[in-house]
């Protein structure tokens, strides 16, 4: 486990200290990206102590993590200032929880879904290039139990297949930098699924754009590879688009 990631943090320290870090981290980064805090803020570390009532130790613990993830930094004579979001890591799963937590979730959904749709067909054509008879045997049975999971409208199992198959093509292509991007496409998928901006019942086009990956992958055909990923992720960015604007739509007004 990398010693710097806050699960490493935790885990280094008592169960009870390490669920206080936990939470006052997860409030602190939430606030900080729903913008509750704002960039040039200034943290005193005598007020969080107050305010989540933990000990200094805790609250150093976790402005060092957010230090590691771009959001603080200490300034002599000023103290602990919330930096800008073009510091932030935004590849930390943690830090792409936290925004799609906030108001802007659609902002966050969309740049991920363009860098998705940037690598994952790719991933996809270098799959169709690379992957031995295992793999793709494998893929397309993930496919198949997604069509079955979408058209039982269950969920849950949906959405762990949907995670596992977009992972298998990325360990597939080969890229050891692709496969890295698992967690980021696990984050966008559970938080889809999570803040309802995915349909109850999968699109039917969608179950058949998987098996079309999942089939071209077999049969060493990239291009068709690429094109049938290309539509997954437009279809599925028109899919929150659409819902999206039907949720602020059916919005009650001020009273």
């Amino acid at each position: 486990m990398d010693q710097s990631s806050p699960e490493a943090a935790a885990a280094q320290q008592a169960p009870a200290e390490a669920g206080l870090h936990a939470r006052v981290l997860d409030h602190l980064g939430t606030a900080i990206c729903g913008g509750e805090v704002a960039a040039g803020s200034v943290l005193n570390i005598d007020d969080l102590v107050d305010r989540y009532a933990v000990s200094r130790s805790v609250i150093r613990e976790v402005l060092r993590v957010l230090a590691s993830m771009g959001f603080v930094e200490t300034r002599r004579r000023v103290g602990v200032m919330i930096r800008p979001a073009d510091h932030w890591n935004v590849f930390d799963p943690q830090v792409i929880r936290w925004r799609l937590a906030s108001a802007g979730r659609m902002a966050q959904m969309r740049s991920i879904t363009e860098l998705r749709t940037a690598v994952e067909p790719h991933a996809a054509w270098l799959a169709a290039h690379r992957v031995d008879h295992d793999e793709a045997s494998d893929l397309v049975g993930l496919a198949a139990k997604m069509w079955a999971a979408g058209k039982a409208g269950d969920g849950e199992r949906f959405l762990n297949l949907d995670i596992e198959f977009h992972r298998r093509v990325l360990l597939a292509s080969g890229n050891e930098m692709f496969v890295k991007l698992q967690q980021i496409v696990a984050e966008v998928l559970t938080g889809r699924h999570h803040y309802h901006l995915m349909p109850h019942y999968p699109d039917e086009q969608a179950l058949q754009l998987h098996a079309d990956v999942a089939q071209a992958i077999q049969r060493h055909d990239g291009e068709r590879a690429r094109h049938a990923m290309v539509q997954i992720m437009e279809q599925a960015f028109d899919e929150m688009k659409a819902m999206w604007e039907q949720e602020r739509t059916t919005e009650p007004g001020p009273a």
